[in-house]
């Protein structure tokens, strides 16, 4: 890992390079520009409002589009940058061919990229936060080691699926409808607490029932999106027993991943 920040920072001005390319053919002849960084999680926000008026979740004294929105914001953020990751290297095939550089640094710009409309997305949440009155707390000062602790998810996905892309372009078109049915194993449209409540205070799946949230906070995103609400909306620090599970799981998939990644790249130049 000290050899991958050595490389980010002896190629930094790549990276900007690259990321400010990333940014311009993203919205490139596109309409509505970087506003489309606003239209997907709104749109979201009121579609999901919708869906909870007639199926009734339950979000507690914080109000439920505030709420939707603030678990959207860090998932988007790890679906779109672990997406922009895998097809980072087949999309740079011409650099590839040219010059040799640590081909990490595709990926890890890819992610880092999506920090840009992350932010914008902090906007609107300041927003969101003084029109129902939501006051943050000292626990707000959580909310970079939680976007890190995303970054390491997404890198984790990003790494190995980058690789593979280049052998088999699939997984390049599939990975985007898997997270978003990973969307509905996540803490997103309801809150963790609805899981936590059927799981360890009820017991609905008997026996099963302990082992079944533990594995259901084996997904990083799940500790992710419930910490995030809390330090920002509820003024609670995280709940570290929904993190622990899958830090421990990105702690091992991570390195895993990053080798894999090293292991091929010296063939991408051939293959792809």
């Amino acid at each position: 890992m000290l050899q991958v920040a050595k490389n980010i920072y002896d190629y930094r001005e790549l990276m900007a390079t690259l990321a400010w390319k990333n940014i311009a053919l993203r919205y490139k002849q596109a309409y509505l520009g970087i506003a489309w960084a606003i239209v997907k999680p709104v749109t979201l926000v009121l579609i999901f409002t919708l869906v909870k008026s007639f199926v009734g979740i339950e979000s507690g004294n914080i109000p439920y589009p505030i709420l939707v929105f603030a678990a959207l914001m860090p998932w988007t953020f790890f679906q779109e940058s672990a997406s922009d990751g895998v097809g980072s290297v087949v999309g740079n095939t011409a650099l590839i061919k040219k010059i040799y550089f640590p081909r990490e640094i595709f990926p890890i710009t890819a992610v880092l990229t999506k920090l840009v409309e992350l932010g914008i997305n902090f906007v609107i949440l300041a927003g969101l936060m003084a029109w129902y009155q939501v006051i943050p707390s000292i626990y707000i000062l959580w909310v970079p080691l939680i976007i890190a602790y995303t970054i390491l998810a997404a890198l984790t996905i990003a790494f190995v699926g980058a690789a593979i892309n280049v052998y088999y372009r699939d997984v390049g078109t599939a990975l985007p409808v898997l997270l978003s049915l990973l969307m509905y194993a996540s803490p997103v449209i309801y809150p963790l607490q609805l899981v936590k409540d059927k799981l360890l205070s009820q017991q609905a799946a008997g026996e099963w029932s302990d082992a079944l949230y533990t594995l259901y906070t084996l997904n990083p995103l799940a500790g992710i999106i419930d910490a995030f609400q809390s330090v920002v909306l509820r003024g609670a620090s995280p709940d570290l027993n929904a993190m622990v599970p899958g830090a421990i799981m990105i702690a091992v998939l991570l390195p895993l991943s990053y080798l894999y990644f090293k292991r091929a790249e010296s063939y991408f130049a051939d293959v792809i």
